[in-house]
């Protein structure tokens, strides 16, 4: 039940409880950065910088263009951009088709084409088509990145040995014998020792190791390269950073115009996508950290990303600097150290230009056949193990390996849209595929239908329907997700002519649970096909909502609401009950058969909950929908306010007190949730509650809440905060608190303080935002905090992580 405060006291709050929410009226807020921006940007510079040197090398451009391009990725892409936590610059994956544009049209050409590609990139975000690019296949992107992966790789590893790569992979891959025979000796020595540290150096052990590995990895063996080829006088080529008065700036483009549209159309491919994929997984990293830590960054804007590469590539080329990217290596650094803003990502470019402008000596030192080994397990790496196996997983191997193969071989849009158009194929052939078999089973005819239903299996559907013998008793066992029209239509009219004859007809869905028959879904607008349900608790149990209403949805039970129907103007008491009666009806006769199996385990088991859940009596709170819950899963307990009165204060009515018992000593559960909300009546009520107020049965419940109101009034307290932010109305404050309070009121209970003391038991705090229909837990609920209880958003990639708060586990991400 939701309950509102007295009319007369909605506006009537007590003045101890209004505390600003934030500081006074004064001058303006001085710019500040935060202390974990600048260390996180240190931490991402060491990586680009010696990053930036070796992509510049494999791609054949000037060395001081890998540098603009870091420096601008920070600047302009981190300012403008709409992924705060990102970091751009030069990427790996863009080194093949700079080289290749390199080699064809030269630099001065090359450097148009990435002004050109940055304005192209602007269109596209203002035509709002950021997320049409996260539309395309994993198995593509992953198939393209290990094919530039493979690419570089084999060109490096001939600078590696001490040679010079040739102009394909193919040709670089026939040429790798001949380069062994030649290699160079003092190259073989630097790149050795690059490659060694590259692997080693995040393993080191002990102490030693933890400290030394504060520093990366690619600093670490580019420098102890250094070091060993000048103390030993090693004769390899190094770093050559020519002044920055003849840096050479971008031509108007020279070439075929075809070749120079293909040339922008790759680019701005390869950026966009690669940026965009890049930002969705640091909003994945940002999203665990917050879960973590309640370090929390907001949401990456893809349109605005987009914009912001855009706006990055225009000025890296116009600077003469390679195409700019989001890299995922350098944003998960920066997560990683910790960055809160993009602060950190403009910062780092701001390094990267003190040390173009003031480094070249010690740039100068570096051999480039350990910027090139550098480059090569980049390469390597990008042929990802992880990927491979999930492709695999979901049976997508064939668009993998021809992405792969048509990038190594062809050319990265070409191998890009071979890609596509196998894809295109195997979701073709898998939505033809569709298995109709026909037996006799039990004296009834039984035809079983395993796939997706369309108008491609409707020959095969109808062959085997006019196989079952007129006047018998048929089943239709659809075990797949989706019919649609002609499928629809040729099974409603056997069915119809099939019953003429006297026979009957029972649809079924893969469970053996009995559906709606094909002439109701016409009915009901079967037209656009019948899609699976997810979310309620029938598709929790595998059933498939075929040929639903197209306008009922899981939660139309608690919305009360009948299908094609009106509800009365008058909505009487019988009325009520007619829906109340229906509502039961639609359980025996959908629901019940399909959970029948598991209430009649958990009857002859007896219930094992993990979890004693306590909540309030909202009629908004359904516990089994915000925590995906099932029958036997919470031993839930709700009251008004989800109060948890103290041990011996609850003057004759000692059903909390029984509930927490029972739950802890015989049930053993393993965790205790106390799941308050927003706009609570019972905390709306207890804030305009006088002393003088009438008795009542509800004042007399909610004196249980006045330590909540007293804490949140004591100076000795802070404010809860909820997702980093203060609360936005005392209202919330009250809900934040409430359940800080009722955690402390849980430990004075005996039984629980003893399971607590064992390390059998843990407690958690849970807030659920009505309107935003969003999560919150309490951290660190192990141990009330009584100075900074803070409530972190539960992300929807939380995954497995999130789901045991409804089975008893502790909820959080590892």
């Amino acid at each position: 039940m939701t309950l509102c405060p007295p009319a007369r006291t909605t506006t009537t709050t007590r003045p101890r409880v209004q505390r600003p929410h934030g500081p006074p009226d004064g001058p303006p807020r001085r710019f500040r950065i935060a202390g974990a921006d600048f260390s996180a940007s240190i931490a991402v510079f060491l990586i680009a910088l010696p990053l930036s040197l070796g992509i510049a090398l494999a791609t054949g451009a000037p060395l001081q263009a890998g540098l603009v391009a870091a420096a601008v990725g920070g600047i302009v892409a981190g300012r403008l951009g709409g992924s705060p936590l990102q970091v751009s610059g030069p990427a790996a994956g863009l080194t093949v088709v700079t080289a290749e544009l390199i080699q064809r049209y030269g630099w001065r050409t090359t450097c148009a084409i990435t002004v050109l590609a940055g304005l192209a990139q602007l269109g596209l975000s203002a035509l709002r088509v950021a997320r049409s690019a996260l539309a395309v296949s994993p198995a593509i992107v992953h198939g393209m990145l290990a094919g530039i992966g493979v690419t570089i790789a084999l060109a490096q590893l001939h600078i590696v040995l001490g040679g010079t790569p040739h102009s394909s992979a193919v040709d670089n891959a026939l040429g790798l014998p001949a380069q062994l025979a030649h290699a160079s000796a003092a190259a073989l020595v630097v790149s050795g020792l690059t490659v060694a540290l590259l692997l080693l150096w995040p393993r080191l052990p002990g102490r030693t190791g933890r400290i030394l590995r504060k520093a990366p990895a690619a600093l670490a063996a580019v420098a102890a390269a250094t070091a060993v080829a000048s103390f030993a006088g090693l004769g390899v080529p190094r770093v050559d950073l020519p002044s920055w008065s003849s840096h050479a700036l971008p031509g108007l483009p020279e070439g075929p115009v075809l070749g120079i549209a293909a040339g922008v159309l790759t680019i701005t491919l390869v950026t966009s996508v690669q940026s965009l994929l890049s930002a969705v997984a640091v909003d994945k990293l940002a999203a665990k950290r917050a879960f973590d830590t309640g370090t929390t960054a907001p949401r990456s804007r893809l349109d605005r990303e987009l914009a912001g590469q855009g706006a990055a590539n225009m000025v890296s080329g116009a600077l003469g600097g390679l195409p700019v990217a989001g890299v995922a290596v350098r944003s998960v650094a920066n997560v990683s150290a910790g960055a809160v803003s993009r602060h950190s990502s403009m910062l780092h470019g701001l390094w990267i230009v003190l040390a173009a402008l003031l480094l070249v000596p010690v740039l100068d030192l570096i051999p480039l056949p350990a910027l090139a080994a550098l480059v090569m397990v980049v390469g390597v790496q990008m042929v990802s193990i992880t990927h491979i196996r999930s492709v695999t997983r979901h049976r997508e191997v064939l668009v993998y390996v021809v992405t792969l193969a048509g990038v190594v071989f062809i050319g990265i849009l070409e191998g890009v849209a071979l890609g596509i158009a196998v894809a295109v194929a195997v979701a073709m052939h898998r939505l033809a595929r569709t298995r109709i078999t026909h037996e006799e089973r039990d004296g009834r005819q039984v035809v079983r239908i395993r796939g997706q239903l369309t108008f491609l299996a409707v020959p095969r559907l109808s062959r085997a329907l006019h196989q079952i013998p007129p006047g018998t008793d048929a089943v239709v066992e659809l075990d797949g997700s989706f019919m649609d029209h002609a499928a629809f239509e040729a099974l409603h009219d056997w069915q119809s002519g099939h019953v003429a004859h006297g026979g009957t007809v029972e649809t079924t869905g893969p469970g053996g649970g009995r559906i709606a028959e094909p002439a109701q879904a016409g009915r009901h607008g079967a037209d656009a096909g019948a899609e699976t349900g997810a979310g309620s608790p029938s598709a929790r149990s595998g059933a498939h909502a075929v040929g639903g209403h197209s306008c009922c949805r899981p939660w139309t039970p608690w919305r009360n609401h009948q299908c094609g129907e009106q509800p009365p103007a008058d909505d009487t008491a019988g009325t009520t009950g007619q829906r109340l009666a229906s509502g039961i009806g639609a359980f025996q006769r959908n629901t019940a058969p399909l959970v029948r199996d598991e209430l009649a385990r958990l009857a002859r088991e007896g219930q094992r909950p993990s979890q004693l859940f306590l909540t309030c009596a909202d009629s908004r709170l359904v516990t089994s929908m915000i925590t995906s819950s099932g029958p036997g899963d919470l031993f839930t307990v709700r009251n008004v306010g989800n109060l948890v009165p103290l041990p011996g204060e609850e003057s004759g009515d000692d059903s909390v007190a029984a509930a927490i018992e029972y739950a802890v000593d015989v049930l053993r559960v393993e965790s205790i949730t106390v799941c308050g909300h927003s706009g609570c009546g019972a905390m709306q009520a207890l804030l305009g509650s006088r002393p003088d107020d009438p008795p009542s049965p509800l004042r007399r419940w909610l004196r249980h809440g006045r330590p909540s109101l007293e804490r949140m009034a004591s100076r000795r307290h802070a404010w809860a905060r909820i997702a980093g932010r203060l609360p936005a109305d005392a209202v919330e404050q009250l809900c934040l608190t409430n359940v800080v309070q009722q955690l402390e009121h849980l430990r004075a209970y005996e039984p629980v303080a003893r399971r607590l003391a064992d390390g059998t038991l843990t407690l958690h705090g849970m807030y659920f935002h009505v309107g935003e229909a969003q999560a919150y837990l309490l951290a660190g609920t192990d141990e009330v905090h009584s100075y900074d209880d803070v409530f972190n958003q539960v992300p929807p990639g939380a995954g497995s992580q999130a789901v045991p708060l409804a089975v008893g586990g502790v909820a959080r991400a590892s």
